[in-house]
């Protein structure tokens, strides 16, 4: 039986939580993210003059009576988002440790419930191979998004992804919204592309990179196995037989270091932003924490 942390009392965690999106961002009418535009709605922001084809309903006569000038009343506007979260399906995210691919899969699920919670949209693309599949669609509202959550429980983590080729060829919108990528990075392939693609698409982006921690900080010793879970087979070049030393694993920790400087360094350069996930911890250190610290929620 598969691990998951997904049920009611994990959502019901999240209730007092929202995503935090730059104001900046376009989007469509009908959310509750407040934008630098004025617009519609009935919370007053500012006056600023009338101006030669402005819609007179808009001037506040009292004013006028006051110093005998037109001014219009601005109010504020809000947007509905777009939060696209890509979620990385191949072997190493859990072919052979099915507790990491849950962890990842409730990541997914949390993020996709703050969307929802905070009258957002929410598109789950799943990256297998160079594409992302889209089993779901469109979420919008909560009774939308419980019936859909059972199908991520139901994902196959197996084989590769090329996670730059399945987000570039992803229909995306430009500057309405949040993508979030969920990955341990561990990849052969290229991703940097894909988050050079969201930029160019003025997307706000998130990458939220899984590790075991056998794979932050490996314990081995002696003579081992290693297969590559990702491999195509046992005589996958991948695969190897070492007689692991304290030498190699002080290698090991100074390269896995480099690897997160890295990703952290390329993101900043961006303007991304990324949090490093421990699978060990609980959950709710994720999202209470580092999400917090990124300013990805409030």
């Amino acid at each position: 039986m598969k691990p998951s942390y997904i049920n009611d009392e994990f959502f019901s965690r999240l209730e007092t939580l929202a995503l935090s999106l730059r104001t900046n961002l376009a989007g469509f009418f009908g959310g509750k993210h407040l934008v630098r535009t004025y617009g519609q709605t009935v919370e007053f922001a500012d006056y600023r003059e009338y101006m030669l084809g402005d819609d007179i309903r808009r001037i506040d006569w009292n004013l006028y009576s006051r110093f005998e000038k037109y001014f219009l009343k601005l109010f504020t506007d809000e947007r509905q988002m777009h939060v696209q979260i890509f979620l990385d399906c191949s072997a190493s995210m859990g072919k052979a440790n099915p507790a990491k691919a849950a962890y990842a899969v409730a990541v997914a699920a949390a993020l996709g419930f703050l969307a929802v919670h905070n009258m957002d949209k929410v598109s789950y693309k799943l990256i297998k191979g160079n594409v992302a599949e889209d089993p779901i669609g469109t979420i919008v509202g909560k009774n939308t998004f419980f019936r859909a959550i059972g199908d991520l429980e139901k994902i196959e983590f197996e084989d590769e992804a090329d996670i730059a080729e399945a987000v570039v060829n992803t229909p995306t919108g430009t500057n309405d919204g949040l993508t979030v990528i969920i990955s341990d990075f561990l990849t052969e392939f290229s991703w940097e592309k894909a988050v050079d693609f969201l930029v160019y698409k003025k997307r706000q982006i998130l990458l939220v990179q899984t590790l075991t921690p056998e794979e932050l900080d490996p314990l081995y010793s002696g003579r081992v196995n290693l297969l590559d879970a990702e491999a195509r087979d046992m005589t996958d070049e991948r695969n190897m037989k070492l007689r692991i030393t304290r030498g190699m694993l002080a290698a090991y920790d100074e390269a896995m270091r480099d690897f997160l400087d890295g990703i952290r360094s390329f993101c900043a350069s961006r303007g991304a932003d990324h949090i490093l996930v421990d699978t060990s911890k609980p959950i709710e250190t994720m999202l209470f924490g580092e999400l917090l610290k990124a300013g990805i929620m409030e």
